[in-house]
């Protein structure tokens, strides 16, 4: 749970390292933190017939709590981040969970974690440091010094597709099975992990009701489309690492755009535009408010 002042002070630090001129796109730094101290001083809830102020964090569920948890984390981790580039590790976090590499002892990385853990008492860490993890969704093995992923399952997951019978366009169906062996070549470092992902996906397609000559067609245009036609057929290692560098490193379109904006960044985005209220709203609103007199 974030602290109230110490992440304001957090992103004060954050924002004055990155603006430009003061600014943040169009706004000041001064009126972000009076924004972000109104999300944070207006949040409530009702539990058992009472209201509740929420005093330490921010409401769940909010875009705004999200980034505001990042920035908080960034400042945290910056210990961890320079330790791993002196030792030229890979260091890694998405939302809350941390990936790290490390030739260190046990007892000496495990003195680093506790060192991070007294940083910050909001902070807690729960480690698992072995040859095996897994990380959001793979599973990464740590075999002789070599990383080998594969695609992870929680225990609870189902075997769940969107159901061929459902009333969707029927180009989302096609591209249902293209998409996971997809995933699946980019997620698995080696053919037979992928061979294993593709029976996997095959059986859950099946099972929400694809036909088999459908699954079959769209796995084999996967395969055309990647010029990997013999993986179809063969195990061929050769053919599959090429497949598998090629998909892993293909920039998506969401990428390509966040690239494009790096380069040429709009200093005032259309979201950020400040827009001014209908007056006829706020004449309607302003004389309908509650007496403050009792």
């Amino acid at each position: 749970m974030i602290p109230r002042e110490g992440g304001l002070h957090t992103l004060l630090r954050f924002l004055q390292k990155h603006s430009k001129h003061g600014k943040i796109g169009p706004f000041s730094i001064d009126m972000i933190m009076k924004m972000t101290r109104l999300i944070l001083d207006t949040n409530y809830f009702a539990y058992i017939n009472k209201y509740y102020k929420q005093t330490r964090g921010g409401a769940m569920g909010s875009a705004f709590t999200q980034v505001y948890a990042n920035i908080y984390m960034l400042g945290w981790e910056q210990n961890l981040i320079e330790h791993q580039a002196s030792k030229n590790e890979i260091y890694g976090r998405y939302i809350d969970d941390i990936f790290m590499t490390t030739n260190e002892s046990y007892d000496v990385i495990t003195a680093v974690l506790q060192q991070a853990q007294k940083q910050d008492v909001n902070i807690k860490i729960n480690p698992t440091i072995s040859n095996s993890v897994n990380f959001l969704d793979i599973t990464i093995i740590n075999t002789n010094g070599q990383l080998t992923t594969s695609i992870y399952y929680k225990p609870t997951a189902d075997p769940y597709y969107l159901p061929y019978k459902s009333d969707h366009p029927h180009n989302i169906h096609r591209n249902i099975p293209y998409t996971a062996l997809v995933r699946a070549a980019r997620l698995c470092s080696n053919l037979h992990d992928f061979h294993r992902e593709r029976l996997r996906v095959h059986v859950f397609l099946l099972l929400n009701g694809y036909r088999p000559h459908f699954i079959s067609n769209h796995f084999q245009r996967f395969f055309q489309v990647n010029k990997a036609d013999i993986l179809y057929k063969y195990f061929d290692d050769n053919t599959y690492a090429k497949l598998h560098r090629q998909l892993l490193y293909q920039t998506s379109k969401r990428k390509l755009e966040e690239q494009a904006m790096k380069n040429e960044p709009v200093l005032f985005p259309p979201v950020l535009q400040q827009r001014s209220w209908n007056q006829r709203l706020i004449k309607y609103l302003i004389p309908n408010l509650p007496d403050d007199d009792p």
